[in-house]
């Protein structure tokens, strides 16, 4: 394996984000379909995932998306927001591809988003994940915290059945 790289994906490069929603394909149709089904995997990759909605996220919604590349490839992404009400960092998406896991790129992911928090003021990251993700045991391994279950309606009669994780952030 090279050396990972985290390049920002920019609202004009859409041939980036149209392989990232490939990617976001990829490793959604394998990990979620076992937790929540396919119909709910379709869904939500329609909704979020696509490159429509991911461009929309960052040209519109203060977005700011994050891949990992190994040499020329996609190894995984992420996506964050500053919560500057919340005085957080909201961290959207934090996928890698299978055969990249376990390998610290979510560490250095994590890293990059510290890095963020400290450059906005923001004094923690907060993120939301299924109950029934084995990413769980990962985001506590990284320091997380759960602070609140919940369930979010987001349409067409599907939920997510989540906690709500808190990293704080030292100065």
């Amino acid at each position: 394996m090279e050396e990972i790289q985290l390049i920002e994906l920019k609202p004009e490069d859409t041939q980036r984000a149209s392989e990232l929603a490939a990617t976001a394909r990829e490793i959604w149709t394998e990990h979620y379909t076992p937790i929540i089904g396919a119909a709910q995997v379709e869904y939500m990759l329609d909704k979020f995932q696509s490159a429509e909605a991911i461009l929309r996220d960052i040209s519109s919604n203060g977005y700011r998306y994050f891949i990992a590349y190994n040499g020329q490839k996609q190894a995984g992404y992420f996506a964050i927001k500053p919560d500057y009400d919340a005085g957080g960092l909201f961290l959207s998406k934090l996928y890698i591809k299978k055969s990249y896991r376990g390998f610290g790129i979510s560490r250095l992911m994590l890293n990059k988003q510290i890095l963020i928090a400290k450059e906005n003021k923001l004094s923690h990251i907060w993120l939301t994940v299924n109950k029934n993700n084995n990413s769980v045991k990962i985001y506590r391994k990284l320091g997380f915290e759960v602070v609140e279950e919940m369930v979010t309606d987001i349409g067409d009669g599907f939920v997510m059945d989540d906690y709500r994780m808190k990293l704080t952030i030292q100065a």
